[in-house]
């Protein structure tokens, strides 16, 4: 996890960075508390966790999200790609 603090313990915002074994990294849930939105710290949080995955020898970084979300990662520097998905609940 990256994480960001206001004070020493209040959380306002975090990523989770997930790994295969191999040399693929994922992020997970980027989240900023809506009251510290749009003052860079998702952009931060995401710069940090793409050097995290970097030191660790990581030679990919993905990410899914939803189409409302892409200014925002590509501003992070993410290109889009074709991405596949299963539905496994059932539900069409």
């Amino acid at each position: 996890y990256v994480c960001a603090f206001a004070g020493p313990a209040h959380l306002i915002g975090f990523v989770n960075v997930a790994w295969d074994g191999g040399i693929h990294a994922f992020l997970l849930d980027t989240t900023v508390h809506p009251v510290w939105q749009r003052r860079g710290i998702g952009r931060e949080l995401v710069r940090q966790a793409t050097q995290a995955a970097h030191d660790r020898g990581m030679e990919w970084l993905h990410v899914d999200y939803e189409p409302h979300l892409d200014p925002f990662y590509r501003s992070c520097g993410f290109i889009p790609t074709p991405a596949g998905l299963i539905r496994l609940d059932g539900r069409a």
